[in-house]
């Protein structure tokens, strides 16, 4: 595998030296089909570098805005398959938390105890930096009323499991920053929802309960479904037996609502009720899905290493898609939402580890929740704006952030791993002399 990688490395270099020359001498026929290939090549072959190996999934996001931007037809639809269908938005959404939830148990909630202080600080600064500099920024570049709208809603979504991998990477406190992803996950569904209704409600119609619902199914039903192998596995034998019984009324429940039963509730009950119902059957699907992936990991471990790949592909999905509908808001404001993203994303690193250092945390804790702040879940975001069907406009802020953020989040990681091995060093030299 090494090999092919180095072999794909250097075509892509090859690709790129051509698609300069093209550029140089308007060869406009070839630039195209040069840039998508040089960014394909050069993104599988990053993995045979290793100083370059923890870049390769921001590779294919950029990979993915290449095609976007340069084939935006080829992405919007296939046939009669519309892309951008919010039930499919949906479905692949689930895919991407359900994958981050395999990498969760529900032992991330057991250190809120005893790291309580940590663990209040993250959360208000996770859901009050980067919201109000979200909407600050918007008041200072004033974008249209979505665009802007999908700027606070990246700021106001919890962060993902790339600060936990940034967390690591900087030798920070790990076991915090586990434990602060998975209870703003927890807090998300209500305060994505208020903040949006408080921030963005000036720009688009914020339904708060219709949003709280959406999250709930998009994130928390999908991750609550994968971290149900963590109780299948090693949780008490009372628990398993009314979670198996749960699985026998739900795969009834939903083979009669595929059978029929969902047409006649819904001709006869009003929208409250049929959404209640929507609820409750989402609820059934995932302790079917969580039930069915602890049988395939028996089957097979593999299956585990397979589902953060299972997650990458779905943020590259919806990557592709948004950029190939945003492709004329790009064009128009692409090089000032990076700015943007640039100025949020720094901002809420700086804010994070300075209140956190003022209000008496230590340096790996400051750290720790500086990462958690500057890096949002845009796969949350991108979710969120797809079952909107507004995925052009209220999607493009995550589109262009979460590159970014995970170029950002890789360089930090690295310069305060270096920063600790160096005290480290200095402190075995002083005590050597």
């Amino acid at each position: 595998m090494i090999t092919i990688r180095k072999i794909a490395l250097r075509a892509g270099l090859a690709a790129l030296a051509l698609l300069l020359i093209a550029l140089l001498f308007q060869l406009e026929s070839w630039q195209a089909p040069l840039a998508v290939g040089s960014a394909i090549t050069l993104a599988f072959g990053l993995g045979a570098v290793p100083s370059l190996k923890n870049y390769q999934y921001t590779a294919w996001i950029i990979v993915a805005i290449v095609c976007g931007m340069l084939y935006p037809a080829a992405f919007l639809s296939w046939g009669d398959l519309d892309l951008r269908n919010p039930w499919l938005i949906l479905i692949v959404v689930q895919l991407v938390m359900f994958g981050m939830g395999t990498q969760m148990s529900f032992r991330d909630f057991t250190n809120i105890r005893s790291m309580g202080k940590g663990v209040l600080v993250g959360i208000l600064c996770q859901f009050s930096i980067m919201p109000v500099v979200g909407f600050t920024l918007t008041r200072i570049f004033h974008f249209d009323p979505e665009i802007a709208a999908g700027i606070v809603l990246i700021g106001s979504c919890s962060s993902g499991l790339a600060s936990n991998v940034m967390v690591y990477l900087a030798g920070a406190n790990l076991t915090l920053s586990v434990t602060l992803t998975a209870v703003a996950t927890l807090l998300a569904p209500i305060m994505t929802p208020l903040l949006m209704k408080i921030l963005a409600g000036t720009y688009v119609e914020v339904h708060f309960l219709d949003m709280c619902i959406q999250i709930i199914k998009i994130v928390i039903v999908p991750i609550g479904a994968a971290m149900l192998y963590d109780l299948f596995k090693s949780g008490p034998e009372r628990w398993i037996r009314i979670v198996n019984i749960i699985f026998i009324i739900a795969v009834i429940w939903l083979t009669a609502l595929t059978l029929g039963l969902w047409d006649r509730l819904a001709s006869s009950l009003s929208v409250g009720m049929l959404t209640a119902i929507e609820l409750i059957s989402f609820l059934g699907g995932a302790v079917i899905a969580g039930k069915l992936y602890y049988l395939a990991t028996t089957y097979s471990d593999k299956v585990r290493g397979f589902m953060p790949m299972l997650s990458m592909f779905g943020i590259v999905y919806f990557t592709l898609v948004t950029t190939a509908a945003s492709r004329e808001n790009i064009l128009t404001v692409g090089l000032l939402m990076l700015l943007v993203s640039i100025l949020h994303n720094s901002l809420g690193y700086t804010f994070g580890y300075w209140i956190s250092r003022a209000l008496g945390l230590d340096r790996d804790s400051c750290q720790t929740v500086a990462l958690e702040v500057g890096l949002q879940n845009g796969g949350m975001a991108s979710g969120l704006a797809g079952v909107m069907g507004k995925l052009a406009t209220l999607g493009l802020a995550a589109a262009v952030f979460s590159p970014w953020m995970n170029i950002s989040g890789s360089i930090l990681g690295n310069y305060w791993r270096r920063q600790r091995e160096k005290r480290a060093l200095n402190v075995e030299d002083a005590e050597s002399s």
